[in-house]
């Protein structure tokens, strides 16, 4: 657990470095944009689910192709069904239709409760359970959406928190099988099981193992035939496999 811990805190504790996880650059620029369009990372968590992280990200910028603005009140302007024919057209999402009153919903939200500005969401210093509250107040929002969006803000985005209890790890896929293979859960986890064991593991900040086991399972600990020589944890791993 020593070099999942130390992982994580290399990342924490790194100047704000390129965001390598959103490919295309455009879609980039648009979603670190804090200062004009802090909404596009907002209404970006909140489409992570069921698609790859990569095509996620890119669905603000599809949008703003297609509206030609990404300011928030233009874009409260337009209907659901605008939205519906723009997940659907650009085959945005697996769930356009469901995907896209979500983003809608978002929208809405974030005008009525931040006046139009999301980076209220996290500013003021909060505490970690106050943001992810936030999230999870958004239509969609599941607790696993809620504890990735407040832990990438911590990690790759240099916001303070007053605490980082409330971070857990969001165990996708990879988080998973990376936690039943180095042996602290058993084989068919629930995902209950890995948040609590990252809260034993780790209490003051549980989502510090986050992005360094979803780092091992996507580059090394493969569904099949993982690379165990070249993991970065592989001397501490029990490789139940």
């Amino acid at each position: 657990m020593e070099k999942l811990v130390k992982m994580g805190m290399d990342y924490f504790e790194t100047p704000k470095k390129d965001i390598d996880y959103i490919k295309d650059e455009k879609a980039k620029k648009l979603i670190v944009d804090f200062k004009n369009f802090p909404h596009a990372y907002v209404l970006a968590c909140l489409m992570a689910r069921r698609i790859k992280a990569e095509k996620a990200w890119l669905i603000p910028q599809k949008i703003y192709d297609n509206l030609n603005t990404f300011d928030i009140y233009e874009l409260s302007k337009f209907k659901l069904e605008k939205y519906k024919k723009i997940f659907n057209q650009e085959k945005l999402h697996i769930y356009n239709n469901d995907m896209a009153n979500i983003f809608f919903c978002g929208i809405q939200d974030i005008i009525k409760k931040y006046n139009g500005n999301a980076s209220k969401i996290w500013h003021g210093n909060p505490s970690s359970s106050t943001v992810v509250y936030r999230f999870l107040e958004f239509k969609g929002c599941g607790i696993k959406i809620a504890t990735m969006a407040t832990n990438i803000l911590a990690r790759d985005y240099k916001i303070k928190f007053s605490d980082f209890y409330s971070i857990d790890v969001s165990p996708d896929v990879h988080i998973m099988r990376v936690m039943e293979r180095m042996g602290y859960v058993p084989k068919n986890a629930s995902k209950e099981m890995v948040i609590y064991k990252a809260r034993d593991l780790n209490p003051e900040f549980p989502g510090i193992i986050d992005y360094p086991c979803w780092e091992i399972g996507r580059n090394w600990c493969k569904p099949n035939n993982p690379e165990c020589n070249n993991c970065k944890v592989k001397s501490e791993c029990k490789k139940v496999i």
